[in-house]
């Protein structure tokens, strides 16, 4: 029975590792760049664009393919445009836009924007996060 004792005793101790391993939480750079404001971290994580340039339309062309889907009555395209438009304002710093565009989309999908509580301080904690991060 030693044998068996050896291996049940491995087992529980890789469990445990796994367990440490699982409760050490690894943060994010934007996280980071929030520290302890969880508020404005929430706002971004849902709304920002880690890497815009890759997007390959601009925010007006964001907007005008939304408006065209609205007008056509495909709401969910229209919605998806609408959150496009509003991460590239976020990237391009454009608090008024943000506004617009994330009310627009919450207009069609019923879905609470955090970042229109305060649009102006989560903008400015994405631009810091942009200059750090995509040079």
């Amino acid at each position: 029975m030693g044998l068996l004792d050896i291996f049940k005793r491995k087992k529980k101790e890789q469990e445990s590792e796994v367990k440490a391993m699982a409760e050490q939480k690894i943060k994010t750079e934007l996280e980071n760049l929030c520290g302890e404001d969880k508020e404005v971290y929430e706002m971004l994580l849902d709304t920002m664009l880690l890497d815009p340039r890759k997007v390959g339309v601009t925010m007006k062309e964001a907007a005008e393919n939304a408006k065209k889907f609205e007008k056509e009555n495909d709401l969910t395209r229209a919605n998806i445009w609408y959150r496009v438009a509003g991460g590239l304002a976020i990237y391009e710093g454009n608090v008024k836009k943000v506004a617009e565009y994330f009310s627009e989309s919450q207009r069609l999908s019923g879905t609470n924007y955090s970042i229109l509580k305060d649009p102006e301080k989560a903008v400015a904690k994405a631009q810091e996060y942009y200059k750090k991060h995509l040079k």
